[in-house]
């Protein structure tokens, strides 16, 4: 059957107005939208994923020259805020909304670390966030390693901090511990022998006195967490955005990421 010209034509325009048709719906339905909707699909000003990599330097402990068993550590802030945290079962808890980990930039890097063989991954930890200027983050829980059964810890705790004043800024707070092995000549010291019955209105002599005062102190410390502190991090530094940056001690690292989302 031969069709006219105008019968063509008319084959040919179909799809091109259902084309059109079909473009003309989607902008009215997008301009029939309340001023809300359309505000909440716009990307938030100074908007960022954040993105932290947890690693264990795999060391001999006793290669370690910091000497730190005996500082003084202040404990960690109690803080609302977890970004990591493993509990004795092995679940992981976390307050922040996590990309999954193979989504994040810093993914190939600690797979390289990690293939290396010196490195131990712990944690991959991303989000997205805004950080305006002056912005003031709340430090977050970071509690990962091996499960220090004896100390009811985990090796490796403290806190990861994100400010903004003209830059960004992140604060890194992390203790590593370790078990201490005891001695048990100071653990468990010898049984005092049978004291002789004593006479009513009889006092104690002083030596009997010191004896009894430095045993219940012996006790005393051996009722305390058995921990000491292998190394930490204290350190806040400045962050480039679309850079990587790593802070690290002898055992432990962090990778630090910031990429900024513009639309």
């Amino acid at each position: 059957m031969q069709m006219d010209g105008n019968q063509l034509r008319h084959l040919v325009a179909r799809p091109v107005v259902a084309a059109l048709l079909l473009m003309f719906s989607l902008t009215d339905a997008a301009l029939a939208q309340s001023p809300e909707q359309q505000t909440t699909q716009r990307v938030p000003d100074d908007y960022y994923r954040a993105e932290f990599v947890i690693l264990e330097r795999i060391v001999d402990p006793e290669s370690i020259n910091e000497h730190m068993a005996d500082r003084a550590v202040e404990p960690t802030e109690a803080t609302e805020g977890v970004l990591w945290s493993v509990a004795p079962g092995g679940s992981v808890e976390s307050t922040q909304s996590l990309v999954p980990g193979s989504e994040m930039y810093l993914n190939a890097a600690a797979q390289r670390l990690e293939r290396s063989g010196r490195y131990r991954v712990l944690a991959k930890a991303g989000w997205y966030e805004a950080f305006p200027p002056d912005y003031q983050g709340k430090p977050l829980r970071v509690e990962l390693g091996d499960w220090l059964e004896n100390a009811g810890t985990r090796e490796i705790e403290g806190t990861i901090t994100v400010d903004r004043k003209r830059y960004l800024h992140v604060g890194v707070h992390l203790n590593h511990w370790q078990e201490v092995q005891a001695d048990p000549q100071t653990v468990a010291p010898a049984q005092p022998e049978e004291p002789t019955p004593q006479q009513p209105g009889q006092l104690d002599s002083p030596a009997q006195t010191d004896v009894a005062a430095m045993a219940t102190g012996i006790t005393a410390a051996s009722t305390e967490k058995p921990l000491e502190l292998l190394t930490w991090i204290r350190e806040t530094r400045r962050m480039r955005s679309e850079e990587i940056h790593f802070l690290d001690s002898p055992t432990i690292g962090v990778l630090v990421f910031f990429k900024k989302i513009s639309e």
